[in-house]
């Protein structure tokens, strides 16, 4: 049998490096979804409030449309004394 009990196995640097490379690539995607998962999270937040803003409003009104225009007691086609 041949002597040749010093053959190095395993991954080697290569291998390393190869793993370093994913381990830093899969921190930077983890920060990245984060950062965006509480942007979204902001802005669904931001969205509900308006939402509860505007129904609230539209409640005050007395459940007139919140976008219309108010109404002109001048605009019809009618004199002021005919009414």
């Amino acid at each position: 049998m041949g002597g040749g009990g010093n053959l190095p196995i395993g991954p080697g640097i290569w291998g390393f490096i190869a793993f370093f490379v994913l381990a830093v690539a899969l921190t930077l995607l983890v920060r990245n979804m984060n950062s965006r998962l509480r942007r979204m999270a902001y802005t669904d937040r931001e969205r509900a409030e308006a939402a509860e803003t505007a129904a609230r409003e539209a409640e005050g009104d007395g459940g007139e449309d919140a976008t219309a225009e108010p109404r002109d007691s001048q605009s019809t086609d009618e004199p002021p004394d005919a009414r």
